[in-house]
């Protein structure tokens, strides 16, 4: 026991040290016993006890008399209240008041500590408090009583308070347990409150942990416990990250399906998608599967190898667009800048255009991404702002209008770049019968027709790509965003041998395009969108949004139209409403979604949405435009 109470005197030295340097200990330790010297050294920092929240299986709250081994291992938090061997309760500094212990999550206790506790005065809190009102609820309880009358608090946190499926890496491990994950919400953010003094995590157990499984959930616990709220995590992005973005003011921690929570507990329907990124919803079972799987067994070699996935998908993708050939990349505006490099080249050693000057036709208001060169087919003042010279060889004709299409071809156009359906414009729907006309001028003119399904790929439109709605074949379709599952970037270009040939070894590559975790999130990707029937689903679902959203039009001043195809939609505002304050106000509610352009709503949920919860979100929007009122009058 002598070498036991050392051990504590130095335990409680570095606490009272650490809180009289203005921080906030962390004790991470392998036994409860340690607690005993823990909060002693620092109450005697603080001037006064700690009220204290002791999270544990196990009450620990056993004297000498009562222990049926004798061992200190359950006796800290008598110790801590005063009672016990002098080894334990000898360590200077104050006792801990009674009326300021909560005990959180025992179920696994002899008789004689309960009745020792009650009889203190000490509150426990144990399962069947937990399994009637929720463990928020009970850590708010336990907080309130160790809060007392304002004084700081500490949380002891033993990890046998754990379902041992989820932590089995302890010494006395009991059935059952809290959910981690609910511990770790009820933790968030305490050590960053000024009334929480430390915390303290105990019972791990390294040799009972050989794949590390129990302490990153520890790390987890601890980083929730340290992790600042929601409005100072903006303010470090906003001082320390380069502002080419403006988010929302909301701070997202988790994803389930198509909700979104929030760091501080707030749960968000997703009307985005992230762009289609997010196509399948958030952390789908199948695709978490699928990343940890492949990523225990081979994540990237670079192409200087083969690996056993991406023949698979390779295969897959043809097989799905009917092309010859894919070419893996990783973003979308990769993809797209493999799609002109094939397209020019194809021009001077196919067509016979002269080499360095093949030339690209794009549409006005399209977006392809912001490289230097794509941005130098954008019509967009701000994209172009300040980024030039461009690379010459391109030019732009009006969207939706083929006429100008052919006006615009030469015998130098190696390739025709358009999306069938514009997104960033504000998901603009080209007149029908566009896109055939325009693959047939293409055809006629020996252009390459190439088709631009990042977003629109795989199901957004309610067919598996867009350019079907018509019944078009392109030369060549960049695909993107959704074949990553919202898990990895993952894209691809596909074209036939005429085309893909171009390219020798050596041409055109990238380190991670096609990279065995990349390729197999890419196949589960593929079979989820073929085994829920994600395509007809859209279609279905998407008839509903469209004639839902014209509903609403039709009762609100402020929509001046409603367009899309399949879960691909947006709400045109009339000018004088500001689309950006009206997406602040749907965040208010519960919805996410984004502006475009200033005028435009834009919605794009994930297609494993629900009719009700399409339904829910669809409410929410009538709502917040009907509280709108009405837009000031137009000036004549």
């Amino acid at each position: 026991m002598q070498a036991l109470y050392q051990l504590l005197l130095e335990v409680a030295a570095a606490g009272e040290g650490v809180v009289q340097a203005g921080a906030k200990p962390i004790f991470v330790g392998g036994d409860h016993t340690q607690a005993a010297g823990a909060w002693r050294g620092v109450g005697r920092a603080l001037g006064i006890a700690p009220g204290l929240i002791w999270i544990d299986a196990h009450l620990d709250a056993h004297v000498p008399a009562t222990s049926p081994s004798g061992n200190p291992h359950g006796m800290p938090l008598a110790a801590l209240l005063g009672y016990g061997d002098p080894a334990l309760t000898g360590i200077p500094g104050p006792a801990l008041d009674p009326h300021r212990v909560a005990v959180v999550g025992g179920r696994s206790f002899e008789a004689a500590e309960a009745q020792f506790l009650a009889d203190l005065g000490v509150r426990v809190l144990g399962t069947a408090d937990i399994d009637s009102h929720g463990l928020h609820a009970v850590f708010t309880e336990a907080r309130r009583i160790a809060e007392g009358d304002g004084h700081g608090f500490g949380i002891s946190f033993d990890i046998d308070a754990l379902d041992p499926r989820e932590a089995p890496a302890v010494s006395t491990p009991a059935p059952a347990g809290l959910p981690a994950e609910a511990l770790r919400e009820a933790l968030r953010g305490c050590l960053r409150e000024p009334r929480c003094v430390g915390l303290e995590v105990v019972e791990y157990c390294p040799g009972r942990d050989p794949q590390g499984r129990t302490a990153r959930l520890v790390i987890d616990l601890v980083e929730a416990a340290a992790a600042p709220d929601g409005a100072e995590l903006r303010r470090w992005e906003d001082e320390y990250g380069a502002r080419n973005y403006a988010p929302l003011p909301v701070v997202l921690q988790s994803g389930s399906g198509c909700w979104l929570k929030d760091v501080d507990g707030r749960r968000y329907l997703d009307l985005m998608a992230a762009y289609s990124a997010a196509s399948f919803g958030h952390s789908h079972p199948r695709l978490v599967a699928a990343l940890g799987a492949q990523a225990g067994r081979l994540a990237v070699t670079s192409r200087a190898f083969s690996n056993d996935r991406l023949p698979l998908l390779l295969r897959r993708l043809t097989e799905l667009t009917g092309h010859d050939r894919a070419l893996p990349i990783n973003t979308g505006l990769e993809a797209v800048e493999t799609a002109l490099k094939a397209a020019r080249k194809w021009a001077h050693k196919v067509k016979g255009v002269p080499d360095g000057q093949a030339e690209i036709i794009a549409c006005t208001g399209n977006f392809h991404g912001r490289s230097i060169a794509i941005t130098g087919l954008s019509s967009e003042p701000q994209y172009r702002d300040g980024f030039g010279p461009f690379p010459t060889g391109t030019r732009s004709v009006p969207y939706g209008d083929a006429a100008a299409l052919e006006a615009a071809i030469t015998p130098h156009t190696a390739a025709f770049l358009v999306e069938p359906i514009q997104g960033e414009a504000g998901i603009i729907v080209p007149p029908a019968g566009y896109l055939a006309a325009c693959a047939e001028i293409c055809r006629r003119h020996r252009v390459l027709f190439i088709a631009d399904e990042v977003q629109t790929g795989l199901g957004r439109t309610g067919r598996l790509l867009a350019c079907q709605h018509e019944g078009v074949r392109p030369d060549g379709i960049i695909l993107g965003k959704a074949l990553g599952g919202g898990m990895l970037p993952v894209s691809a270009f596909l074209a036939d041998n005429e085309v893909m040939q171009v390219f020798s070894p050596g041409d055109h590559g990238s380190t991670f395009g096609g990279n065995a975790l990349a390729a197999a999130v890419a196949l589960e990707a593929l079979d989820i969108l073929e085994e829920e029937d994600l395509v007809n689903r859209t279609a279905e679902l998407g008839d509903h949004l469209l004639a839902s959203l014209q509903t609403i039009a039709r009762e609100s001043p402020l929509v001046r139209e409603v367009r899309g195809r399949g879960l691909f939609a947006g709400i045109e505002l009339n000018p004088q409403v500001d689309a950006h304050q009206l997406a602040l106000a749907l965040l208010e509610r519960g919805v996410l979604t984004r502006e475009t352009h200033g005028t435009v709503l834009r919605l794009a949920p994930p297609l494993v949405i629900s009719r009700e919860e399409l339904d829910w979100g669809l409410e929410r929007i009538a709502e917040t435009l009907a509280a709108r009122g009405r837009p000031p009058p137009q000036a004549a």
